[in-house]
């Protein structure tokens, strides 16, 4: 059976939406029934391993349907015409996380990402890694999403603990973010500077409602860890990222983060929305976000023919 029959099967299956919960306070209420046998009778170690093992496939059923919701991160690059990249996915160092966090009535599930030059066929960078990170996202209630959702007010940035969030993030890494709908989720590809150079330090990516990292949104510990400030309240997700610490480049990290001038934070809230002005350009609208903390940043938006949008973000200059 292929993919694309094995993922119709499971979506001809009908779960509840507490068939999981439910699942599993069935089976602890029949591990507590076999507890109490035990103590009055012989029970077998033949019947013991089957309960086990019917355990494990009602559980590895749910994942499995759950799993086969989503586009492979290979399928999800397919889409934006990348052959080279969808390659890359489907290599071995290619990183599958498929790691989930349930936040404001979304469920976001990071599904992978892969490093590695000349993997754009549409904007080859010679000299430059990139890495690449697929995101899914979907309605807990099971609404559907489609083209409409707002890819520029829920960014997917990586974020590295010790620098500071305004440091190390989508505007200062040129970062483009690509976004289409299809069977209800919405789907994320982005395109950033490549981030092994920081891998001998804690790699975030974030998920959120709102615009560029500041301290309204991101605090930071002693120990340079990074989290969601305690009083945010929009959808939010943080993962962290398992690279490859032997590929790190702590000078360069260093002189990056050095080049940006935003070495600075602090978590006192500094105050204030960001600033947003909007207006139309022949390739799509454009959009201008001040950040009270970090000076000026640009924001390119476009939208094909088919409705799938692409956002391309960096630090305002003069020129």
């Amino acid at each position: 059976m292929n993919r694309d029959s094995y993922r119709d099967a499971f979506d001809s299956l009908s779960f509840s939406a507490n068939f999981q919960e439910r699942t599993a306070d069935l089976l602890c209420l029949r591990a507590q029934e076999l507890e109490k046998e035990r103590n009055n009778m012989n029970f077998s170690k033949s019947k013991k391993m089957a309960v086990l093992i019917a355990a494990c496939i009602a559980l590895l059923a749910v994942s499995v349907s759950a799993a086969a919701l989503f586009l492979s991160p290979a399928e999800v690059t397919d889409h934006h015409d990348q052959p080279l990249l969808a390659e890359a996915f489907q290599g071995e160092d290619a990183i599958l996380l498929n790691e989930t966090v349930e936040s404001g009535g979304y469920s976001i599930t990071l599904l992978g990402l892969v490093s590695g030059e000349n993997l754009d066929v549409r904007n080859q960078d010679l000299e430059t890694a990139h890495t690449y990170a697929v995101m899914a996202l979907r309605r807990l209630d099971g609404t559907p999403l489609d083209n409409t959702f707002d890819l520029i007010g829920h960014p997917l940035t990586p974020l590295v603990a010790g620098y500071a969030p305004t440091a190390v993030n989508n505007w200062t890494l040129h970062a483009g973010a690509s976004g289409f709908a299809e069977d209800g989720v919405y789907y994320y590809l982005l395109d950033t500077q490549s981030l092994e150079m920081f891998a001998d330090r804690t790699v975030y990516m974030a998920f959120y409602e709102g615009g560029a990292p500041s301290n309204s949104i991101f605090t930071m510990a002693e120990d340079g860890s990074i989290s969601f400030a305690s009083d945010f309240e929009g959808v939010h997700a943080l993962f962290t990222l398992p690279l490859d610490a032997s590929k790190a480049d702590p000078a360069a990290a260093d002189a990056f983060v050095e080049s940006t001038g935003m070495t600075g934070w602090s978590n006192e809230h500094s105050g204030g929305e960001h600033d947003t002005e909007t207006w139309e350009n022949e390739d799509g609208s454009q959009v201008l976000i001040d950040s009270p903390n970090d000076g000026e940043y640009d924001v390119k938006r476009e939208v094909d023919e088919d409705g799938n949008e692409t956002v391309i973000v960096s630090p305002r200059t003069d020129s």
